[in-house]
């Protein structure tokens, strides 16, 4: 059955509760991680998974808390004591592949893929295919780069990851009824902050788009000063989930 789990549902400061963010959705056989933030590469190992083993690395944008991890994964997938065979997709918003590029320039031969193959893309409008498995892209409101994804297989499946972003009218296009949709929750009610979003704004985006489950993540400390799932639940009556790390949610 396919599953999603949460690697890390917090941000960049540091906390003993939540690593930084990291998705893995296990699908058709496929592993594909959504974002790779600080210390994700070793929260896979504690669910049985390691850089062998991923397909597909999706990142929403390239702030350090989502993205740190990447050269480390490379880096493992070369040198690791059992070296990567399998290829790689690496696939992010407009301006990955510049991105990548100075990786490339900086890090040279460590994060050179050998003896596997590497493929680096950039997707917005363009849906990717990967054995029965379809994902699309739209930007998000946070960073110009910032692309929230929907990944949908079998007969109408779906699951929509946001990203940063705050409140825009392409997540909740994307979003559209999708069986388990995983927004950011960065602030509370009371702390909003631009580019992302809130409680009440994440349940106004699950309203809207009629999604069967909602799933709160990408918490930073302070949200633990509140509840966040009644805030929530005053604008979206549906079933909502509040991340945790580790936390495993079949589709």
């Amino acid at each position: 059955m396919p599953e999603l789990i949460i690697l890390g549902s917090g941000t960049g400061i540091p906390s003993l509760r939540r690593a930084s963010p990291g998705l893995l959705l296990s699908l058709k056989s496929r592993h594909i991680v959504i974002d790779s933030g600080p210390g994700i590469l070793r929260r896979m190992l504690e669910v049985g998974i390691t850089y062998r083993d991923i397909d597909l690395l999706l990142y929403t944008h390239i702030h350090p808390d989502h993205i740190a991890d990447l050269v480390p994964i490379l880096f493992a997938c070369k040198y690791g004591e059992l070296p990567r065979q399998k290829e790689l997709t690496l696939v992010g918003g407009c301006g990955f592949k510049q991105h990548f590029q100075m990786l490339k320039n900086l890090y040279a031969a460590w994060i050179e893929p050998q003896p596997y193959q590497l493929t680096v893309k950039e997707v917005v409008s363009s849906p990717l295919l990967l054995d029965g498995i379809k994902i699309l892209s739209k930007s998000m409101a946070h960073l110009p780069e910032s692309i929230g994804y929907r990944v949908e297989w079998g007969e109408g499946k779906s699951i929509v990851i946001s990203g940063d972003t705050d409140y825009c009218e392409n997540l909740v296009s994307l979003a559209w009824k999708a069986d388990l949709l995983v927004l950011e929750c960065s602030f509370p009610d009371q702390k909003k902050v631009e580019g992302h979003l809130t409680p009440s704004l994440a349940g106004r985006v699950a309203k809207e788009s009629h999604c069967k489950k909602l799933l709160l993540t990408h918490l930073y400390p302070l949200c633990d000063q509140y509840d966040i799932l009644d805030q929530c639940k005053k604008v979206f009556q549906g079933e909502i989930l509040l991340a945790e790390d580790l936390m495993k949610i079949a589709i």
